[in-house]
């Protein structure tokens, strides 16, 4: 038996079970917190006024090869939705299939966006064969916790953004019928920019328009109410309190006056509101996106703190106690109410030190291992073609290089590449200037040509949604084409640390003899494993630093927490606690380029310098 959906409209009014209701929302995503910290994350929110809890569900994060789900531990979706309502408030699912998110392909699969040809996000039946399939496997679990059959989920989104991307009516609609056959009775939503342009591609007749914004939300009301004939309550599906970074630019704050300000104009003019994020986390291991401007790609990086009131140890911020005062008129007398000296204690943290100087090891030889024979063909393999969603590929071949200096390139380079010659670091090549190439000194002999690329981060919103990585085109000396390659995929992914750790000396043969100690390793531009050991007493949040570490992979245990770089802004990786046991754990860096002499465990973040910012619209 089911009752009605919780969720109903009357004119501009939104009710709930028949009263009227203002949904106080904010983003936490499950996928981007350890599951331990689900309710404390939770409970934090719950405590600044919100009575809702909306989440994406990444299609990529649950089924990462074709026909094997996840839906256990840190992918237990279900698990986190029965949490929201164990506290009392109500759940909105966003279930895409594409979400955006800054997460790795918008959350679609490689392994379906790599098919040549496949049109994305429209009714192409080799998209939508494949969201049945993955339908089939997400949308019973979400229905089964809908309101009206007793659980806490109360609407449900409509593909995500649709008119920021394309025009295919056809396709949305046929989205929010697949949600109707498996189930879903609930209130549904599109969510779209308050633009005509984006409104037009992404809303559908008889289902609620919402708003993603920044700013002027009464514009934005305006433009939604002239398009419909029918009077609609207003909702801000999205409404940025903050904001995400990227690798090389400056780390994004909003001044937590301002946002509130946004959302108390949002709660006067009759709306219903979602903070993004309300609780942001982080990106963990290799599932960062990237956006592209039309010039140069723009990697998300490791923490998805986003300034958010909640931030990522689940600190409250001074944007906490902002939003609390505006939403406090307009709580929920259903949503219990939270003891202040529990929901609001910030984390205990280690405290600050400087770990034991890391041994140092040479990795090529472990990451050959970690590769295994790879793939022999003409030309370069992609990322897709050799079955590879993130992390790197090492790429070989035999060629001549002529007497005195020639020139490195390559057409085509998804992301960055580290090229050596003889197993000798030349140059790195990034994705903007890889045609300029490097300049390489050669004897008229053969040597052996080799590149390490790194997938920096699958774009995840705009036209280059899906596109390949890896090199996609030719490798040239000169004007010459390199053919012969051999294309081997580096799954870090799927790295165990002791095992890379326990490869590397042997495979090398480069254990400096007693007595005397290679001053090269980490410096000569060779990628080098590092280990150093942290003691715990009473495991506890903690940020990690790496000065003087150029760029790279962090393990903790046996977990990939994610990348670290020099270029900013984000200068720690956030370690939580239930990473950590009591004794020994080891911290295992893979760094690229150079290594530092030490680690540090700080007492707070550095996410870099600050530059104030609101997206108009």
């Amino acid at each position: 038996m089911t009752a009605g959906p919780a969720l109903t409209t009357d004119g501009a009014m939104l009710l709930r079970h028949g009263a009227p209701h203002r949904m106080l929302s904010g983003s936490v995503h499950y996928f981007r917190v350890h599951p331990d910290l689900w309710r404390d994350r939770l409970t934090r929110v719950r405590a600044m006024g919100l009575n809702t809890v909306d989440t994406y569900v990444p299609w990529n994060w649950h089924e990462p090869e074709p026909g094997r789900f996840d839906f256990a531990g840190d992918r237990d979706v279900e698990r986190f939705l029965r949490l929201v309502g164990e506290l009392g408030m109500d759940a909105v699912v966003r279930p895409g299939p594409y979400i955006c998110a800054e997460w790795s392909n918008g959350g679609l699969p490689a392994w379906l966006t790599g098919t040549p040809g496949i049109a994305l996000r429209t009714i192409d039946p080799r998209f939508t064969d494949a969201v049945d399939r993955w339908f089939e496997e997400l949308l019973p679990r979400v229905a089964a916790l809908q309101a009206g059959r007793g659980g806490p989920v109360v609407a449900v989104q409509v593909e995500n953004e649709y008119g920021s991307f394309g025009d295919d009516h056809a396709y949305v609609s046929w989205v929010r019928d697949a949600l109707a056959r498996r189930g879903i009775d609930e209130l549904v939503f599109t969510a779209d920019g308050p633009t005509h342009l984006m409104q037009d591609g992404g809303s559908l007749p008889g289902v609620l328009a919402a708003a993603t914004l920044g700013s002027r939300p009464g514009e934005a009301r305006d433009l939604l109410a002239g398009r419909r004939a029918d009077p609609e309550p207003f909702l801000v599906a999205e409404m940025w309190n903050g904001w995400f970074d990227h690798w090389g630019e400056e780390h994004h704050t909003r001044d937590p006056h301002d946002a509130a300000r946004t959302v108390g104009e949002i709660l006067d003019l009759g709306g219903s509101v979602s903070l993004y994020m309300a609780h942001g986390g982080s990106n963990p291991g290799l599932w960062a996106g990237a956006n592209h401007d039309g010039t140069v790609l723009q990697p998300t990086v490791t923490s998805y703190d986003s300034d958010a009131p909640v931030a990522e140890d689940g600190a409250v911020t001074a944007k906490f106690f902002a939003m609390r005062d505006v939403v406090a008129p307009y709580r929920s007398p259903h949503v219990p109410r939270d003891d202040d000296a529990v929901a609001l204690a910030q984390p205990a943290r280690l405290t600050a030190r400087t770990l034991p100087a890391p041994a140092l090891r040479p990795a090529s030889r472990a990451l050959d291992a970690l590769a295994g024979p790879g793939d022999r063909s003409p030309r370069p393999r992609t990322f897709e073609q050799l079955g590879l969603d993130a992390g790197l590929v090492a790429y070989r071949a035999r060629t001549r290089l002529p007497a005195g200096e020639s020139r490195v390139s390559v057409l085509g380079l998804h992301d960055r590449a580290t090229v050596l010659v003889d197993g000798a670091p030349v140059g790195v090549l990034e994705r903007a200037t890889a045609t300029d190439g490097v300049v390489v000194a050669g004897t008229g002999a053969e040597v052996t040509l080799e590149l390490l690329v790194e997938n920096l981060g699958r774009v995840n919103y705009g036209p280059r949604l899906g596109e390949p990585k890896g090199i996609v085109g030719d490798v040239l000396v000169d004007r010459r084409i390199v053919h012969g390659w051999s294309s081997r995929p580096v799954p870090l992914a799927d790295a165990r640390p002791d095992a890379l750790w326990a490869a590397a000396p042997a495979a090398d043969d480069a254990e400096p003899a007693a007595g005397t100690e290679d001053t090269t390793l980490g410096q000569d531009g060779r990628p080098v494993l590092a280990r150093t050991v942290l003691e715990v007493d009473e495991p506890a949040d903690t940020f990690l630093a790496l000065p003087g570490w150029a760029k790279g992979f962090v393990w903790v245990n046996d977990v990939l927490l994610g990348r670290y770089w020099e270029v900013g802004p984000q200068r720690t990786l956030y370690v939580p606690a239930p990473l950590l046991r009591h004794g020994e754990n080891t911290v295992t860096v893979l760094e690229q380029h150079r290594a530092g002499t030490a680690l540090e465990l700080l007492p707070g973040p550095d996410l870099g310098a600050a530059q104030e910012y609101v997206e108009e619209f």
